[in-house]
């Protein structure tokens, strides 16, 4: 059971963690992790527009969670990411799921956001003292995806 949302609006935690105990797949533990828009080292972040896709980026959010599935056994998982304007403090992704144990529990959250942060096609543009500029994807998120690359 997967459940992909984009969306200028929020997400309710305690109606997402409902939903996490429905579903087949006996479950022990659930995991969710929050994103939030922050503010920078040295201030002064008006806020953060985000733009999408929408078909390329429901599809890319959905092959995540598929390659997730393959790794560990999995129940429901929910995708939550907002897009539209956002400023520091807000809310900008959750990743919610449940699984039977808690250590493959939280693998895969952390797999999911490391390659939603590489793989998802959002694009940010950052207000910062009045100015605006597009944000390229970092080096590090690059990287941290490819801890879970597996040699053949």
């Amino acid at each position: 059971m997967n459940r992909i949302e984009i969306s200028t609006k929020d997400y309710d935690l305690t109606e997402v963690q409902n939903w996490l105990k429905q579903g087949d797949t006996p479950c022990g533990a659930t995991v969710t992790f929050t994103g939030l828009v922050r503010d920078l080292e040295e201030g002064g972040l008006d806020g953060l527009y985000l733009e999408h896709y929408p078909g390329m980026t429901q599809n890319a959010l959905d092959n995540i969670i598929q390659q997730a599935r393959q790794r560990w056994s999995l129940g429901p998982v929910c995708i939550h990411h907002r897009i539209g304007w956002l400023t520091p403090g807000d809310n900008i992704v959750l990743v919610a799921l449940a699984s039977p144990h808690r250590a493959e529990a939280f693998e895969a959250a952390e797999f999911l956001m490391d390659y939603l942060k590489r793989d998802a096609p959002f694009w940010k543009k950052e207000r910062i003292n009045g100015e605006e500029h597009w944000v390229e994807q970092k080096e590090s998120d690059r990287q941290a995806a490819k801890r879970w690359q597996t040699e053949d």
